[in-house]
C-alpha cells in the first residue's frame, strides 16, 4: 500500500500581516506543508505560532542577519517561499531569488517597499508623477516645502498601515511633527504631495480612495475585486471596507487600467498584489502599490465572492496556477454580489485615553440588524495599559465588526446604526474614566 501523497515544501516567511499563521495553515490544508520562518520570541505573534506551531514546522531566525537567513532557508530546500508581512517582503525575495522560486525580483521588491522609490519609478514610466522628496529631521523641512508645497503628506519611506502618517499644513507643523518623529537620531521620511479626494466619485457615505487586489502570474495581472472603503479616520486610518465597491462600470474599468500600469512600471511579475488609489477631482490616482495581500482584505473577499485569496498567494509561490477570479452573475462591478454586500467596520477609539474593558461593546453591537460577527481586543494585562493612539494608524484599531447588508442602500443606514451605537459607548466610557 502506498501512504499520503508527500506535499511539496512551503517557506513562509512569517511576522505581524495580512495573514495569520493558522490562516495560512486553512488554506494550506491538502496543498503543501507549511513551514514558518519567523521570531517565535516575538510577543505579538507568540499566541498565534503556540496554537500554528502543532501543525507547521517552526524554524526560528531570531538574531541572525538577513545574509545568515538567507543561508538557513536555501538550506530547508523549499519548493515555494511567500510572505504577508510588509516587513518581511525584501527578505522573501531574496530567498526566493537565491532558491530560484517564483516572487517578486530583489529590485521589484525594493520599489513595493520604498515609497519614494516607487514614486520615481511610476513618473519615469510615464504613471503618474507626484511629488515626493525624502526627509529625516526638521532641518530638512524648508527644502522638502519648496518642492513640494502645502498641504503635504508626511509618512514613513517604508512601512504600512499609515502608522506615522499625517496631514501638515503649515512650515511649522512640519517642523514640529518632525522632530517628534525622528528625534535627535533621524529616521526615513517622505514628505509628498497630497491628493484631495472627490467625495461624489463613490457616493455619500463612502470613502475617497478604493483598493485593487491582483494575482499576478507571469506578468499577467487578473482583477479578483475592487474593494470600496469607509471614510478615514483622522489623520489617514482605515476604517473599514466594502464590496462589492459602489462604483459605476466605466469607473472600475479606469481602476484597473490604472492598476496595471503601476505593476508593470514597479516590475511586478509574480503574487497578491493590493494597489490603493485615490478617487480625485482629476480622475483616480495612485496612493500605493503594495506587493502582498492587503489587511483583512482576504476575509472580506472570500466572504463576498468565494475567493480564497491566502490560496492562491500560496500557490503562486509554489509556482502553481491561481484559480480564476469569478465575477459572479451581476455584470456590473458595483451591484450586489451573491449574499449582498459585505462590510468590515473598524472600532477606532476617539483619541488618546486609557480604553475600557471593550466586551460589552461587544454585546451592544452584536445585536444591531446586518451584523454577523464583532471582534474585540481582549482586556489589557494591566489596567490602563491600552490607549489608543492615531500614530499607530490603522492598528490601533480594537475590533472589527463583520455584516453584510442586501444591498448599497441599505449597507449606509446599517453602518449608521452602528456608528450612532459606538460614538454613545466612546462619550459614555471616556466620560466616566478617571
Amino acid at each position: 500500500m502506498s501512504g499520503p501523497p508527500v506535499l511539496p515544501s512551503l517557506l513562509v516567511v512569517h511576522d505581524e500581516g495580512s495573514a495569520t499563521a493558522l490562516r495560512v495553515l486553512a488554506s494550506a490544508r491538502g496543498l503543501c506543508r507549511v513551514v514558518l520562518l519567523c521570531e517565535p520570541g516575538n510577543p505579538r505573534l507568540a499566541a498565534e505560532l503556540r496554537d500554528a506551531g502543532r501543525h507547521a514546522e517552526v524554524v526560528d531566525l531570531t538574531g541572525l542577519d538577513e545574509d545568515a537567513v538567507v543561508r538557513l532557508a536555501a538550506g530547508l530546500a523549499p519548493a515555494g517561499a511567500v510572505t504577508f508581512s510588509e516587513r518581511r517582503l525584501r527578505l522573501t525575495a531574496r530567498i526566493a531569488a537565491v532558491c530560484g522560486l517564483p516572487f517578486h525580483s530583489p529590485a521589484t521588491a525594493a520599489a513595493l517597499t520604498d515609497k519614494l522609490r516607487q514614486r520615481r519609478l511610476l513618473a519615469a514610466a510615464g504613471v503618474q508623477d507626484t511629488r515626493c522628496v525624502p526627509v529625516r529631521g526638521a532641518g530638512d523641512a524648508a527644502e522638502a516645502l519648496a518642492e513640494v508645497g502645502l498641504p503635504a503628506v508626511l509618512k514613513p519611506r517604508s512601512g504600512a498601515g499609515s502608522v506615522d502618517t499625517c496631514l501638515v499644513r503649515s512650515p511649522d507643523e512640519l517642523r514640529s511633527v518632525l522632530a517628534e518623529f525622528t528625534g535627535d537620531s533621524g529616521g526615513a521620511y517622505v514628505l509628498e504631495e497630497y491628493l484631495p479626494g472627490d467625495p461624489s466619485a463613490a457616493g455619500p457615505g463612502a470613502g475617497d480612495f478604493v483598493s485593487v487586489e491582483s494575482v499576478v502570474a507571469g506578468g499577467r495581472p487578473r482583477t479578483v475585486a475592487v474593494t470600496g472603503k469607509l471614510p478615514l479616520a483622522p489623520p489617514f486610518r482605515e476604517t473599514g471596507h466594502v464590496l462589492p465597491a459602489p462604483l459605476a462600470a466605466g469607473l472600475v474599468a479606469e481602476l484597473v487600467r490604472l492598476e496595471r500600469r503601476a505593476l508593470r512600471a514597479l516590475g511586478v511579475r509574480h503574487g497578491v498584489t493590493h494597489t490603493e488609489i485615490k478617487l480625485t477631482p482629476d480622475g483616480p490616482r495612485v496612493i500605493e502599490v503594495n506587493g502582498r495581500l492587503g489587511g483583512h482584505i482576504a476575509e472580506i473577499v472570500q466572504r463576498s465572492q468565494g475567493y480564497d485569496l491566502v490560496a492562491a498567494a500560496l500557490r503562486l509561490a509554489l509556482g502553481l496556477p491561481a484559480p480564476d477570479p469569478d465575477p459572479g452573475p451581476a455584470p456590473d462591478p458595483g451591484a450586489p454580489g451573491r449574499d449582498g454586500v459585505a462590510f468590515h467596520f473598524k472600532l477606532v477609539p476617539p483619541e488618546d485615553r486609557p480604553l475600557p474593558d471593550l466586551r460589552p461593546l461587544a454585546g451592544l453591537l452584536a445585536e444591531l440588524p446586518g451584523v454577523d460577527l464583532v471582534d474585540v481586543a481582549p482586556p489589557p494585562a494591566e489596567p490602563d495599559a491600552r490607549t489608543a493612539g492615531w500614530r499607530a494608524g490603522t492598528a490601533g484599531a480594537v475590533g472589527v465588526v463583520y455584516g453584510s447588508a442586501p444591498d448599497h442602500p441599505e449597507l449606509w443606514r446599517v453602518l449608521r446604526g452602528l456608528r450612532d451605537r459606538l460614538d454613545a459607548y466612546w462619550r459614555t466610557t471616556i466620560a466616566e474614566s478617571p
